[in-house]
């Protein structure tokens, strides 16, 4: 270890600083809020790699980014610390070990899918995941919707998702419109906190830095879709799934939460890869793994090439499917951070960029509010029924009565008592073995 020029701060030797980010891949349980918790504690408060004012200041750009916003930081301060490498180190060591974890359970999920004890402990899993989503509504909402506008674009957001059925890149793009003008000519209707002053010009460097990451990286997000095209062409489902999921990866602002239903939506409804409620599962297997939460794309991306497999086999397609999913989520990730990260100053300042990200955050308040409301009738009702505005209502008599007290008692376990998700998932999916499909004591519900 040496001295940087902060005497208070260290520069790790670069093999250790691996370690750190692979510990950190492995440990990286409980969203972002959790993870970033994390990084600080072991960049900021043990190790002294990264001051707090750089932290919380690289943290607030990651926020202006779409994708992951934990994993993102992961790899700036990679950037930071050895640049290129310690970046792709960071970034991707965040990331494998929860790829890992999700390709086994996404191959137990459909090698085990119909089996009584399966669907019983899903039952379980749904509904605690019913409870987690809530609680990133509530949490969100307390954070973001600060003012009578914001309220607005939260309300506006959640009525043209859930009522007039809009797309979601167009409700992310209006409120990125939306913030950045009221930002400009409005500020005060946003009551954004005073940008910075005084922070250093970017170096002369940075227009090449920039330019030379953006064409880089481009070439490298771009390069499976060329390889898929010449082989495979367009009407495979290989193509389909790099194309959905490289447009989500440039909207998904607010993480995997805020475009779950519209994955949901197209990936049931808009290609037929999923059954309607296995999006709920998905969310569930990625909840019990590390790693950022958008890692659900990758059980849509198994799931989709495994039942449209030729012409290889099932396990290959799906293999194929999931590292294509994860190439096109991720490789953006990379490029929004070393085409960006010599702005980082100037970014900070940029009150238009920080409007912008405001409102966004309010309409994905909506967003994770259409969601909420989504998941409550895909888990706790049997049945659905179209009705008026293309709404799907509930069948009443198709109450699940297990699902509903396995979500009362999810979440009285994570507002009451406070409890761990990963605690509240085992409990919910051990009772759910009981009181499920075919489990013992169903006849009791």
């Amino acid at each position: 270890m040496t001295d940087v020029p902060d005497a208070s701060l260290k520069i790790p030797a670069f093999g250790d600083a691996v370690r750190a980010y692979a510990r950190i891949g492995w440990l990286s349980f409980g969203g972002p809020a959790g993870q970033i918790a994390l990084m600080h504690r072991e960049f900021v408060d043990e190790r002294r790699w990264v001051d707090e004012s750089t932290f919380l200041h690289a943290l607030n750009f990651c926020h202006l980014l779409p994708g992951p916003e934990a994993q993102q930081l992961a790899t700036w301060i990679g950037w930071r610390l050895h640049g290129l490498r310690g970046g792709l180190a960071a970034g991707l060591l965040f990331v494998i070990p929860g790829a890992l974890v999700m390709f086994g359970l996404s191959l137990l999920y459909v090698t085990a899918a119909g089996l009584d004890w399966f669907a019983a402990l899903f039952v379980g899993i749904k509904a605690a995941v019913l409870a987690i989503v809530v609680q990133a509504l509530l949490r969100i909402a307390g954070r973001a919707l600060k003012t009578p506008l914001l309220r607005g674009i939260a309300v506006a957001s959640f009525v043209a998702l859930a009522v007039l059925a809009a797309p979601f890149p167009i409700v992310v793009l209006s409120a990125l419109v939306v913030g950045w003008a009221a930002a400009r000519w409005r500020p005060g209707w946003m009551k954004l906190a005073p940008a910075k002053e005084g922070a250093a010009p970017p170096r002369r460097s940075a227009w090449r830095e920039s330019l030379t990451a953006a064409l880089l990286w481009g070439a490298i997000w771009a390069a499976p879709m060329l390889l898929i095209l010449v082989t495979l062409g367009r009407d495979h489902v290989l193509w389909d799934i790099g194309a959905f999921f490289s447009q989500l990866a440039v909207v998904t602002f607010g993480g995997a939460y805020a475009v779950l239903a519209y994955m949901a939506q197209e990936a049931v409804s808009g290609f037929g890869w999923l059954r309607p409620g296995e999006m709920a599962d998905g969310l569930g297997l990625a909840e019990t793994t590390p790693g950022p939460l958008i890692l659900v794309t990758q059980f849509v991306g198994f799931l989709a090439a495994w039942r449209d497999a030729a012409p290889f086999t099932p396990f290959v397609a799906a293999l194929l499917g999931s590292l294509l999913t994860l190439w096109v989520t991720f490789a953006p990730c990379f490029l929004w951070i070393f085409a960006f990260a010599p702005w980082i100053d100037r970014l900070e300042r940029a009150a238009g960029l920080k409007g912008a990200l405001a409102a966004v955050t309010a309409a994905v308040v909506g967003v994770i509010a259409n969601l909420s409301l989504w998941f409550a009738l895909h888990v706790l009702f049997r049945r659905l029924e179209p009705a008026a505005w293309g709404l799907d209502l509930p069948v009443w008599a198709s109450v699940d009565r297990a699902a509903v007290l396995l979500a009362l008692l999810a979440a009285l376990l994570l507002f009451r008592f406070r409890l761990g998700i990963i605690p509240m998932l085992a409990i919910c999916s051990a009772l759910g073995l009981l009181i499920g499909p075919g489990g013992p004591l169903l006849a009791l519900v």
